[in-house]
């Protein structure tokens, strides 16, 4: 931990476990265990300006709330930072779960504890969460130079001088002017790296994280050690459903969404390089790009392909691409550098439904014919579907389902519409005096309590329902079935087919 003798730990990251609520039935064996990106990045970005930092993941460990609190009273730090983006920023709000259950528990049994939150859904609704009585410290973006300033202040009576902060005096809730993330110059200076070594660990590194189980080809045995990585952060695009963005806010006015700070950061291809040849010499080539849009510059992603395929390391790797931004001669190189898994957003099978979320330039031609060609390449489509959208109708959601079988992907993520605190859409869903959930369970999409957004024509229940159904149809298929056994084997597909069997329970389902 970087520590001299007899000195205090600084701060201590926490990830707290959401899973069983996010997840139900499938956290025990088939939802990943994905290695905390920003726990890793915030950690090594305090260590290098040397303040002692450690990590406690009480998903990976699979802790209970009362041994998380014994293990931090243990590292006793000056800081409490609970670290809450969930398996991608969009889960942030659902992370919110575990957050609040363990920061309450330990203020009850610790009051002396000073309490910091970070996260997407933090810097959506930073007020929100500073008024949870054992909430001290809020980060308002991304945290980075925040963090560094109170690291170095008193943590009392500096806190009105650190900008990008947000704290109570005398129960007022204050929110101080706001800081700057971290710019694309200076990514691979003020983010330097990612603090493997404060990870937990069974038999060898990275062993108690695992891979999504189609990341693995439906193979148990293959889904550890795993990691993920970024090499860029935030998305230049402005999707009306996704929160990506919000980490980047530097704007405390009322009514900003996600969609005012969209732009892309960049680290260079020698810093990912060197942080993948870390991964490898502790033998992990499972690995997932966790950027929002890897598929879209060549000058960025080029040089790091190239410079895998000459390090020959055999990686299993999956990363994003949108539809409109794949090109055809930049597969081959993606396959030889290991990419077995594209992941594509192809939302809706209506393109007015799509337009109406500002993602609507491709029509069902170009995902059918992008979806072969990846294909062909030996690179597996991961599909991304989302049920539920404002101007969808049964009519719609069934083109969506449509659409779905005949691309007849290996995966496919059946998403319900949620307005995702921050989005364009939570506002739109204000403004419409549409409802929204009363839980941050309810925001996660395979949780006990979700409530999509209703649409234009169809309620909340019925969108649920659609679904859920939609799921279990196309994934009990034999054409999608018999796909599995011809490109993973026999033993995958009852692996899929033992997968099938959990039901998701439903609130709003009467379940």
């Amino acid at each position: 931990m970087n520590l001299t003798p007899n000195r205090r730990l600084d701060i201590l990251f926490v990830e707290p476990d959401s899973s069983r609520k996010a997840y139900q039935g499938l956290s025990e064996k088939f939802s990943a265990i994905e290695t905390p990106t920003w726990s890793l990045l915030l950690a090594e970005s305090c260590r290098c300006k040397g303040f002692g930092t450690s990590i406690l993941d009480c998903n990976a460990q699979r802790l209970t709330i009362s041994q998380s609190v014994q293990k931090i009273k243990e590292a006793n730090p000056r800081i409490v930072c609970f670290v809450l983006y969930g398996q991608n920023p969009n889960s942030g709000t659902t992370s919110m779960v575990g957050g609040v259950s363990l920061c309450a528990q330990l203020k009850e049994a610790y009051p002396e504890y000073l309490t910091c939150f970070v996260g997407p859904h933090i810097s959506a609704l930073p007020g929100e969460v500073l008024s949870y009585p054992f909430v001290d410290i809020v980060l308002l973006n991304e945290g980075v130079y925040a963090l560094h300033d109170l690291l170095r202040s008193d943590l009392k009576d500096d806190l009105g001088k650190i900008r990008g902060i947000g704290y109570k005096k005398e129960k007022e809730i204050i929110l101080n002017a706001p800081q700057k993330v971290v710019p694309g110059e200076r990514m691979d200076i003020d983010l330097p790296g990612y603090a493997w070594d404060l990870l937990p660990y069974d038999k060898k590194p990275l062993d108690l994280y695992r891979s999504h189980f189609w990341h693995a080809d439906y193979d148990h045995q293959k889904r550890t050690p795993f990691a993920a990585l970024y090499t860029s952060l935030g998305c230049p695009f402005q999707c009306d459903f996704c929160m990506i963005n919000i980490i980047n806010r530097m704007d405390n006015a009322e009514g900003i969404s996600s969609a005012d700070s969209a732009y892309i950061r960049c680290w260079s291809p020698d810093f990912v390089l060197r942080e993948l040849d870390k991964l490898a010499r502790m033998n992990v080539d499972t690995i997932r790009i966790a950027d929002e849009m890897f598929f879209l510059y060549p000058g960025h992603f080029e040089p790091l392909l190239k410079g895998l395929i000459k390090r020959d390391y055999d990686l299993k790797m999956w990363s994003y691409a949108r539809v409109d931004t794949i090109k055809k001669e930049h597969l081959k190189l993606f396959r030889q550098a290991g990419m077995r898994w594209l992941a594509l957003g192809f939302e809706s099978g209506n393109k007015k439904v799509r337009k109406e979320i500002s993602k609507g330039k491709f029509d069902k031609t170009d995902m059918i014919m992008v979806s072969r060609e990846i294909d062909n390449h030996g690179i597996h489509v991961a599909a991304n579907y989302i049920f539920g959208l404002p101007e969808d109708n049964y009519s719609t959601m069934q083109q969506t389902l449509d659409l779905a079988c005949e691309i007849n992907a290996p995966f496919a993520n059946f998403y319900t519409c949620m307005a995702l605190p921050g989005t364009p859409l939570y506002f739109k869903a204000l403004e419409n005096n549409w409802a929204l959930p009363d839980s941050y369970e309810g925001y996660g999409f395979l949780s006990y309590e979700c409530l999509p957004l209703r649409t234009q024509y169809v309620s909340a229940a019925d969108v649920l329902r659609f679904r859920d159904e939609a799921w279990q149809k196309y994934h009990s298929r034999k054409e999608y079935l018999d796909l599995i056994e011809r490109k993973f084997g026999v033993s995958q597909k009852m692996n899929v087919e033992e997968m099938i069997k959990i039901k998701m329970e439903r609130k709003h389902l009467g379940d």
